[in-house]
C-alpha cells in the first residue's frame, strides 16, 4: 500500500523506469550495459516505492497513552520550553525520520485539532538545535478531556516538502493520517511535565503503534 503523495512520482518512476530501459534495449547492443542500467534504474524505482510505502498500524486506541507519530529514533527526551502555543515548560520528545523510515505523520492521540499552522522556513540538518525554530514547520495541537498535545513537523536537509492534512476544528482519532513529510525530517512531540515516558534515547519506533508516554 502507497501512500497519495507519492503516486505521482511514483507513476513517473515507473515510466522512467520502462522507458530508460526500453531505449536501452533498443539503441544499446551490450548486454552488460544493459544489465547495468536495468540494475541502476530497479533500485532507483525501489527507493521511490518503499519511501512512499504506507503500512497499515494497528493502533490501540486509548485515551491514556500517547503513541508516536511517526516511525524513527527517539533523538531528543528534555524539558524545553516552549513558545509558539503553551509559552511554557513542557517535555519534548523528538523522532528522527531516515530516508529508509516510513513517512507518514499520524495523530498521537483522540481529540479536536485547536491549532493547526505551517511555517515557512530553512532547510537545516534536522538534528541541528535551531531547526525546530528556523526550518520549514507545522505545529498542530490535539485536545481531548485528558491531554493537551502539540506536535511539530520539521523539514531537514532533504525534506523540501511538508503536507499536513490537520485543520483546525475537526475531530481526529489517535493513529490516523495526519500528514507526510518528504525524503527524511524530524517530528517533535510536546508534553506536559511530569507525564510518563515510555521511551528511551536512540530507541526505534513505529507510527502509530508504539507508546512514547503515558498518562
Amino acid at each position: 500500500m502507497f501512500h497519495k503523495e507519492g503516486y505521482k512520482i511514483i507513476s513517473v518512476a515507473l515510466v522512467l523506469f520502462l522507458g530508460i530501459n526500453v531505449a536501452s534495449y533498443v539503441a544499446i547492443q551490450n548486454e552488460e550495459w544493459q544489465i547495468a542500467i536495468f540494475t541502476i534504474t530497479l533500485a532507483f524505482l525501489i527507493l521511490i516505492l518503499q519511501f512512499f510505502r504506507n503500512p497499515k498500524r494497528n493502533t490501540i486506541i486509548n485515551d491514556t497513552t500517547i503513541v508516536a507519530p511517526v516511525d524513527g529514533k527517539v533523538v531528543v527526551i528534555e524539558e524545553v520550553f516552549e513558545k509558539e502555543h503553551f509559552k511554557d515548560n513542557r517535555l519534548q520528545v523528538s523522532i528522527f525520520m531516515s530516508p529508509i523510515n516510513v513517512h507518514v505523520t499520524r495523530h498521537p492521540i483522540n481529540g479536536d485539532v485547536i491549532f493547526s499552522k505551517y511555517h515557512p522556513g530553512k532547510y537545516l540538518v534536522a538534528w541541528h538545535p535551531k531547526a525546530s525554530e528556523e526550518n520549514e514547520r507545522t505545529t498542530v495541537v490535539v485536545k481531548n478531556n485528558s491531554i493537551e498535545v502539540l506536535y511539530r513537523q520539521i523539514a531537514g536537509a532533504l525534506a523540501k516538502r511538508i503536507v499536513n492534512y490537520a485543520t483546525e476544528g475537526e475531530t481526529v482519532i489517535q493513529g490516523s493520517d495526519s500528514g507526510f513529510i518528504k525524503f527524511g525530517s524530524r517530528v517533535d512531540v510536546f508534553l506536559p511535565l511530569g507525564t510518563p515516558i515510555n521511551v528511551t534515547l536512540d530507541q526505534k519506533v513505529k507510527g502509530g503503534e508504539s507508546v512514547i508516554a503515558t498518562l
